[in-house]
């Protein structure tokens, strides 16, 4: 049987031992982000309860990150309550399935689509917003500035933007919600024939207060992730511009799969309680 060389197996190994390495450096890469994460937020929720409160800076943070995003919430939750009407129609109409428009509409929205899609678009735009900013305030060296002055940046600049996502996107799921049912009501009177008396008692006979009650707490979680994320990556910029650009992204990118796998804990959590 043909052994194979020294040099082969010498390779073999380096090889190995190479792909350890990045492993093991990543790995650690990744618990020193997450560790960050964690230190700010002990730092940020414990600054909540003192003072100064930045009252100004938290309604002007609740109005960034709520108000200007209704636009964007609001058309996706209504365009999406109207595709699971039509897919729902479409699906189940050899079973009947217009009967139970409403309800496939309401519970999907309530308990999954409405607080994921909303806030996989306020990561966005909220996240990256934040992300951009403090990126900003960083590589310019203001926040270097208010060390120098004896500001704590992280109840200065963390704390207010944690506070406004954490009360605003619950609110932003809540009018979601509701206008993904009025979008299915539209289709299902104007395309299916289904009287909007019929559409809203399914919806009242089907819907219970746990399932809203699930899906406005997994906002809460999903705020904390935008926010903490957000802020986290523009207070850790390294360099210039450039340096922004890629955090920003990388802001949207981890907001969004930390809303994704937490979404599934979370669903596992409250199906338990």
């Amino acid at each position: 049987m043909h052994r194979p060389s020294e040099t082969t197996v010498f390779y073999r190994n380096l090889r190995w031992l190479r792909f350890v390495d990045t492993f093991g450096r990543r790995g650690a890469g990744v618990l020193d982000y997450l560790g960050g994460i964690a230190e700010m937020t002990v730092q940020a929720v414990a600054a909540a309860f003192r003072k100064p409160l930045y009252a100004q800076e938290i309604l002007h943070q609740m109005d960034e990150s709520g108000v200007k995003s209704l636009g964007i919430t609001n058309v996706t939750a209504l365009f999406t309550g109207m595709v699971l009407a039509l897919q729902t129609a479409y699906s189940l109409a050899a079973f009947g399935g217009k009967l139970f428009i409403g309800r496939v509409v309401s519970l999907s929205l309530v308990r999954e689509l409405g607080p994921v899609l909303t806030a996989l678009m306020v990561g966005g735009r909220v996240g990256a917003g934040i992300t951009a900013e403090l990126g900003s305030m960083t590589v310019t060296e203001q926040v270097d500035a208010l060390r120098a002055m004896a500001v704590n940046p992280v109840k200065r600049l963390v704390t207010p933007r944690l506070i406004g996502v954490f009360f605003m996107l619950p609110i932003l799921t809540a009018l979601a919600d509701l206008l993904g049912i009025l979008g299915g009501l539209l289709i299902a009177v104007t395309e299916l024939s289904i009287s909007a008396s019929f559409y809203f008692n399914s919806i009242w006979n089907q819907l219970r207060i746990s399932d809203i009650a699930s899906g406005l707490g997994k906002s809460f979680f999903f705020a904390m992730e935008i926010a903490l994320i957000g802020c986290y990556n523009g207070l850790n910029v390294r360099g210039g511009a450039a340096s922004v650009g890629t955090a920003t992204t990388q802001t949207v990118v981890a907001a969004s799969i930390s809303i994704l796998v937490s979404d599934f804990f979370l669903t596992k959590l409250f199906l338990a309680l």
